[in-house]
């Protein structure tokens, strides 16, 4: 018995260590070369993991979902920080905006285009609802990996932010619209209860917020300890998987709540920062390792015309947001461009739809689960592009 906990034990290390070495190294090569971080470790991931050459143990990809959900709500945590009464100041209408044209035009791009290759009105309310999401882990990484704090990277983290409670939105009030087409009948509810896990959602990130805004800091006076703040996140995403809230829009509204409110704080969230990079680097190993590349030969015609309509749907969108808002010929042009990303939100929405929808999954999950392969490994190069190309700007 010890000798196989000795060998488990063994695996364990050997493959965190390698992880975490080979994380620092693209860190390095991401700094001298085009490609981001994010990228370089999900092909890494890729390669090592079940569709190639098969060298992660079991028991780190059976605790993906562990790693994705705690690396999800530091994340939150970190992107609700940015959400300050003088970045709001600044962006606030430019935010929402955008934010809101970016996720309902791709939807509806989508759902004409799905419309026009001949798929049912049903899938393709669903598919366009699916499109509206973005991959915040992803786009923080970026920016922060780039080193670039400009206008343009601090306005994109907002839309971030709002992005997915629009996308979330949307899904709740497709699924209804589903429901109502295909006759299944009795679940008028489906979009009050999206809308449920949302309110549930803000109303704990205000109840532990608001506590912990005014007691963390106080036994380092203005630096919260790295155990105040990771209970703190930990207690959040605990309450908000028990409750069957959003732990994300949860976490974002805490760090909203906290960094608005803890004027003791030098800076609140520099305890999360330390570790929050480790994190981020097993996360999109292990993100790499599970992508599934033989969906990206069932898709079809189909599959590549969603690719297609979501990045011309995220483009449009955030161009239409930006010019509404008077954002600035830079924030046109290239935030779009920067909001490709894609990943475990969507997937989300297109397991619960096919859960209740069963007649409809094998047309919904190749596509969700290869256009997450395309945009999860390309997007990232994307969204660094675009910020390299916007500077910073008054406009």
């Amino acid at each position: 018995m010890q000798a196989i906990d000795a060998d488990i034990s063994s695996q364990f290390l050997l493959t965190l260590g390698v992880i975490l070495l080979i994380g620092l190294m693209f860190s390095t090569i991401a700094e001298r070369s085009f490609l981001p971080r994010a990228t370089l470790l999900l092909i890494f991931g890729a390669i090592i993991g079940d569709s190639m050459f098969n060298l992660i143990p079991a028991m780190f990809t059976q605790r993906f979902e562990l790693i994705a959900d705690i690396t999800l709500l530091m994340v939150g945590f970190l992107l609700g920080g940015k959400l300050t009464a003088s970045s709001l100041r600044d962006h606030s209408f430019k935010s929402f905006a955008i934010s809101f044209s970016a996720a309902v035009i791709p939807a509806a791009v989508v759902c004409l285009g799905m419309m026009a290759m001949g798929v049912t009105i049903e899938i393709a309310v669903l598919l366009g609802c699916f499109a509206a999401a973005t991959a915040p882990a992803a786009i923080f990484d970026v920016v922060e990996e780039s080193g670039i704090k400009n206008r343009f990277s601090e306005l994109l983290l907002l839309i971030v932010v709002l992005d997915d409670v629009w996308a979330l939105l949307l899904f709740g009030v497709g699924m209804a619209i589903v429901t109502s087409l295909n006759g299944s009948g009795g679940d008028i509810g489906l979009a009050s209860l999206v809308v449920q896990e949302l309110g549930g959602a803000i109303l704990l990130g205000v109840a532990i917020g608001l506590p912990a805004a005014y007691l963390s800091g106080r036994i380092k006076p203005g630096k919260p300890m790295l155990s105040e703040a990771l209970g703190i996140v930990f207690l959040c995403g605990g309450l908000a998987l028990w409750l069957n809230v959003s732990y994300l829009i949860a976490s974002i509204v805490m760090g909203a709540v906290i960094a608005n409110l803890a004027r003791h704080h030098d800076y609140p969230f520099h305890a999360i920062e330390g570790i929050e990079s480790l994190f981020m680097v097993v996360f999109f190993v292990l993100a790499g390792a599970s992508l599934q590349f033989d969906a990206l030969a069932t898709i079809g015609g189909i599959g590549v015309i969603y690719i297609v309509c979501r990045a011309l749907g995220k483009y449009l969108g955030a161009w239409l947001g930006a010019t509404l808002s008077r954002a600035g010929s830079k924030n046109q042009q290239w935030m779009g461009v920067a909001l490709l990303p894609q990943a475990g939100v969507a997937i989300g929405m297109a397991l619960v739809a096919s859960n209740r929808f069963p007649e409809y999954r094998q047309v919904m999950l190749p596509i969700v689960i290869a256009s997450t392969v395309v945009f999860e490994i390309i997007g990232p190069v994307f969204t660094r592009y675009a910020i390299g190309h916007s500077p910073d700007q008054q406009g």
